[in-house]
């Protein structure tokens, strides 16, 4: 019997009857544990969780591994797969609507100045803060026009903001972006940003794409906000704009190292937000929900002979 694997820690009597009736032909074992799978790894002709990809090696019958994350950065190597042709599949489409919000929420944030108003508050002041800015009117930047660019682009414009995306392609089918640009005009639009969001997965071509160089486009009054990868930015310099006031501020979800260590200079840098890596994660009940719902349809195509709508090229990172 072909064997799958499930080893997430969000799964419910719910889910695993989905699973099942999706996994024709296949038995099922839910695993209560990352110790629990290694020890069994090798059984396994499909995997549905985020293994450590030191445990790969030994997946002797592996063909199929769906990663419950959209992050799939640790399993690009060629080096951690038993066998060339295993598929890799992410949960990109499951993270769009958490994140997005997360987004908005930072936003709002900053431009209503809640890190000033914080930090007063904790020193029992009553301050009043003025002016605040606001969504509607604001010229945002979006690198990164996937599922959560394209989320946050829909709220963001609903909110009245004029949104650009930028990606590799130039290309969108997302009707709430105003525009889409591909990268190589990113140094024409940063010096018109007022917000630049960057929700990019960890590749060779995003590492270091928000350089020195490109931080020193955007204005003053711009804000940096970050959901993708901390190694998308030039942290030393981010540091050194936010501690001079070249910039308004920042919201960063992610950062280099994680976690960030106490004596970080980015803890002490002026209106910035910093949240430990938080916005999408499992801890919204649509996300699981969509989670497994991604992983059944893939299981059925894969079952049919078909590729997982979610494959990843492993050579691009996405």
């Amino acid at each position: 019997m072909r064997k799958i694997g499930v080893c997430v820690g969000f799964i419910n009597e719910s889910f695993r009857r989905r699973i099942e009736a999706a996994a024709r032909g296949f038995s099922v074992d839910f695993l209560g544990s990352e110790e629990e799978l290694a020890a069994r790894i090798g059984e396994f002709e499909v995997v549905f969780g985020h293994p450590d990809p030191a445990l790969l090696v030994r997946a002797v019958h592996l063909r199929w591994l769906c990663s419950d994350f959209a992050g799939v950065e640790k399993y690009l190597p060629d080096g951690v797969w038993p066998a060339p042709d295993c598929l890799l599949s992410n949960a990109s489409g499951a993270y769009g609507p958490a994140i997005s919000e997360h987004i908005v929420m930072v936003l709002l944030m900053l431009m209503r100045r809640m890190p000033e108003y914080q930090a007063a508050l904790a020193r029992r002041e009553w301050p009043y803060f003025a002016p605040v800015r606001s969504i509607m009117g604001s010229r945002i930047v979006l690198l990164g026009t996937g599922d959560i660019g394209s989320n946050a682009a829909r709220r963001l414009k609903a909110l009245g903001a004029r949104v650009t995306g930028v990606c590799r392609s130039g290309r969108s089918n997302e009707s709430a972006f105003d525009r889409v640009e591909p990268v190589g005009a990113l140094e024409a639009l940063l010096p018109g940003a007022d917000v630049l969001v960057l929700a990019l997965p960890a590749t060779a071509e995003t590492e270091g794409i928000l350089s020195r160089e490109r931080l020193a486009l955007l204005p003053e009054r711009a804000y940096v906000v970050n959901v993708g990868r901390g190694s998308a930015i030039d942290q030393g310099a981010l540091v050194e704009a936010l501690r001079a006031r070249r910039l308004a501020g920042a919201a960063l979800d992610v950062m280099v190292p994680e976690p960030l260590p106490a004596d970080h200079p980015l803890w002490d840098c002026p209106n910035v937000i910093l949240t430990p890596h938080v916005s999408g994660n499992m801890s919204l009940a649509l996300t699981c929900e969509l989670d497994v719902e991604m992983f059944c349809r893939d299981l059925e195509r894969y079952a049919a002979g078909k590729p997982p709508a979610h494959l990843v090229d492993r050579r691009r990172g996405y």
